[in-house]
């Protein structure tokens, strides 16, 4: 919420502070629900009683994640504006892109910095720094598909549309790490554990899918570019 009233303050086309009250509904809304199982941490884990590294690996790791649910929901804003109204004219479209791109750059330094912390951590704590924990695995598939998004636009390979689609894939990869492990019950991470929200994951999933679906549409079919000759790819 913080980033998008960040990102208001910049560009005060009211974007930022749409998503922003968007993620935050939408945040309340999984916690509240994060105990569907029951109780999931009745006793805290010895391994979490240490407030320095609640402090600094978790805070980051949250906002490198957080930061990159936010880009995808700033692509989703871009292809449903695009395909669904008028209103994404050429200087909205570069608005949303340059925005994306920066949040992304965001979300690959925290989930990144986050991630090597909490190998310190484990280091300290289990003895190793990476032990190929569903958790870890998580964490690093994230600072990769951030990593892959910025490598693409870089090389050219994609463009704004491009750029869109992989950011809300990007939401399918954090759901995956931050919830979808959990669900798996293995690894020194699995006290966290939970089932109850599965279906809920799969739905979500399946609206990214669908979104994407959508963002690779023509352009023909774009309300906004239907009498556009603006290219993007």
């Amino acid at each position: 919420m913080l980033l998008g009233l960040v990102i208001e303050r910049i560009y005060k086309d009211g974007v930022g502070a749409a998503i922003a009250s968007i993620v935050g509904v939408l945040s309340l809304i999984v916690a509240h629900n994060l105990a569907l199982s029951g109780d999931t941490m009745g006793v805290l884990r010895a391994v979490l009683d240490t407030n320095f590294w609640l402090a600094t690996h978790v805070v980051i790791i949250t906002l490198g994640y957080a930061s990159t649910f936010f880009s995808g929901f700033l692509a989703i804003v871009y292809i449903m504006r695009g395909f669904f109204t008028k209103s994404l004219d050429k200087d909205t479209s570069k608005s949303l892109t340059r925005m994306v791109y920066g949040v992304v750059c965001f979300s690959t330094l925290f989930s990144f910095v986050g991630t090597i912390l909490g190998g310190i951590w484990a280091d300290q704590s289990w003895g190793r720094f990476w032990g190929w924990d569903p958790k870890e695995n998580g964490a690093l598939l994230i600072v990769i598909w951030n990593a892959i998004i910025l490598h693409a636009r870089w090389g050219g390979m994609i463009r704004e549309r491009g750029l869109m689609n992989l950011a809300v894939f990007g939401n399918i990869v954090t759901a995956f790490s931050w919830f979808g492990v959990n669900m798996l019950n293995v690894g020194l991470h699995s006290y966290g554990f939970m089932d109850a929200a599965f279906k809920w994951l799969m739905i979500f999933n399946a609206s990214q899918i669908l979104i994407m679906a959508i963002g690779i549409m023509p352009l023909s079919t774009w309300a906004s570019f239907r009498t556009n000759t603006t290219k993007a790819a």
